[in-house]
Formats: structure tokens, sequence, C-alpha cells
């Protein structure tokens, strides 16, 4: 593999990085509604088990309340069976054809345990960076070895990688200090 295309898949693996981080955020909430929330959440459609937003319009009603409008009218039941049986510790209440969602208020306790696991998924990002890093300095170093690159080559790609990590990892602690904020925010 070329010198150029170990840093450019280098770079691409960790944006992928990121934006699988920015993903997980997404599944940890806060006390604000965010219709992204109900990703997580399956319903049976005829037998094939389908997220949310592909059977029903979810939308934001205020700021604390998520509504989810089913597309068919036997769906409701099953949508609001679906989101009270994940992990996400909902409840939602039927009114006629809309189902609201509302996101109960979080306890201080909560949010400091929260930030907790903001902090656990963006260490675990930041390795994933870090070790990315590793898998591009030990690939220059076998180009080297196999005397396909110079030692030049090799300094210049290893300065080049650590500033594309530097870069990836201020970056997740960007993220994690805007989610925290996002949290403890009453």
């Amino acid at each position: 593999m070329p010198i150029a295309e170990i840093k450019k898949h280098t770079e691409t693996k960790m944006d992928l990085s990121i934006e699988a981080f920015k993903h997980n955020l997404t599944k940890i909430r806060t006390g604000r509604a965010n219709p992204a929330i109900l990703d997580t959440v399956h319903v049976d459609y005829y037998g094939s088990m389908l997220p949310i937003s592909q059977v029903a319009n979810v939308s934001l009603l205020d700021s604390r309340t998520v509504s989810v409008q089913p597309w068919e009218k036997g769906m409701g039941a099953k949508i609001e069976k679906a989101i009270r049986d994940s992990d996400l510790g909902l409840n939602p209440s039927s009114m006629g054809d809309l189902i609201r969602v509302p996101m109960p208020p979080m306890s201080e306790e909560r949010r400091r345990e929260l930030t907790k696991i903001v902090k656990n998924e963006g260490e675990s990002a930041k390795i994933a960076v870090r070790n990315l890093r590793r898998d591009a300095n030990e690939a220059i170093k076998k180009l080297v070895k196999d005397k396909l690159a110079s030692e030049d080559d090799q300094k210049r790609l290893e300065t080049d990688v650590q500033k594309v990590t530097d870069r990836h990892v201020i970056a997740i602690d960007q993220l994690v200090a805007a989610k925290d904020q996002d949290i403890m925010a009453v």
C-alpha cells in the first residue's frame, strides 16, 4: 500500500470512528426530548422488525415530549408496546392516533451517571483512533523494512498521522464536553 494511501485510509477510518461515536451519543438521552432516541426501537410490522421511523412519523411536540404518529391505524398499540418494552425507560400514552412519549425529568444522580457513560464512550472512541494510528505506523514501518519507502518518508508519515490523530482526539473531546453540558443542563 503506497504511503499516500496509508494516510488517506487511516484518516477515513478515524472519521468513521467519530461518526460511530456520534451515533452512540444519540442513544444517551438528555433531559430534553429528541426524536433520535427512538431510533433503536423496532416494532413488528407484518412479521418483520422495522425501526419506528419506518412505520410512523416521529417528531417533537415540545421540549420534553416526542410524538409518534403511525401511518396505519392498527400500528398504534404495537408501537406503544415496543416503546414500553424497550430499555429506554419511557412510558408512552395514546391519544387517538397520536402516541405521546414524555421524557421523564432526570435526577442529579442520574445526570452524573450519564456523564460518566459519555466519558467512557469518548475514551473508547479515542482508543479506536489511537489503534488506527498504530496500524498506520506499523504499515509504514513494514514499507521501510521492505525497502519500498525511505526513513524520511516514515518520519514524515508518522508526523502527518499524529497530526490527524490529534485532530480527531480533539474532536472527540469537544463532542464529550458538548454532551456533558447538554446532560447537566436542567
